[in-house]
């Protein structure tokens, strides 16, 4: 796989928008994202990854969320090889919605790595991120739980923090701070604070015009990776 190109942006809408609406911010994204030097990545539900695959050239598409199991017997589970099928390039995993147990989430990692999709696990933590920094995924996003969906952007020791501490276990590993991300203003901030890639659900679907805060929000992260932010 090719090395993520950073500072990177999440778009990530969740459960918010799906089929047209959702294809629309994709194109968008993938508008916004064209001829930039860093990396954009936009989620989808599991049935809407090959219609945003198939319709954008810029995005490096990812599912919300895999199982480890393998091809064959099973009923209603998510195998990574369909996700690969479907067109995305990235998973999330242990996600506060979508929480995995330690095993669970090892054996996930392990089955997301075997197809090639890069790997982005989230914890709640500076302990449990320590914890899943020894497990090695390519990117960790440091978001405490009760900031999720809050206009409230992580402290800056946080921030600080959690880099450090994840940087000292394996520096390969990237860190993306995105809670409580609302404007272009935000983002820029936590770039510049050292993480090397961030993101927004609400603050992009919630706002009154999606598209232009998601152009702000790519513009900035442009704005900082040229600022010197990472």
């Amino acid at each position: 796989m090719k090395p993520i190109r950073k500072p990177f942006f999440m778009v990530n809408p969740k459960s918010y928008l799906c089929g047209k609406k959702l294809l629309n911010l994709a194109l968008t994204a993938d508008a916004a994202a064209m001829g930039k030097d860093f990396d954009v990545f936009f989620t989808a539900p599991f049935v809407d990854l090959t219609r945003i695959a198939e319709n954008t050239q810029n995005l490096i598409v990812t599912a919300q969320h895999m199982e480890s199991i393998k091809m064959g017997r099973g009923m209603g589970h998510i195998v990574p090889e369909m996700l690969a099928e479907a067109g995305a390039r990235a998973v999330f995993l242990n996600h506060a919605e979508n929480s995995l147990k330690l095993v669970d989430l090892v054996q996930t990692m392990e089955r997301a790595k075997e197809v090639g999709l890069y790997t982005i696990v989230c914890a709640d933590s500076i302990d449990e991120a320590k914890a899943i920094a020894v497990l090695n995924p390519d990117i960790l996003l440091c978001e405490p739980t009760d900031l999720i969906g809050k206009a409230t952007i992580s402290p800056t020791s946080y921030i600080q923090q959690t880099i450090q501490q994840i940087k000292a276990i394996n520096p390969d590993i990237l860190v993306m701070q995105a809670a409580g991300i609302r404007t272009g203003e935000d983002v820029y901030h936590v770039i510049m604070e050292g993480a090397e890639g961030t993101g927004c659900t609400s603050g992009i679907v919630c706002a009154d015009d999606p598209q232009a805060m998601l152009r702000e929000m790519i513009d900035a992260v442009e704005k900082a990776g040229k600022a010197g932010g990472k």
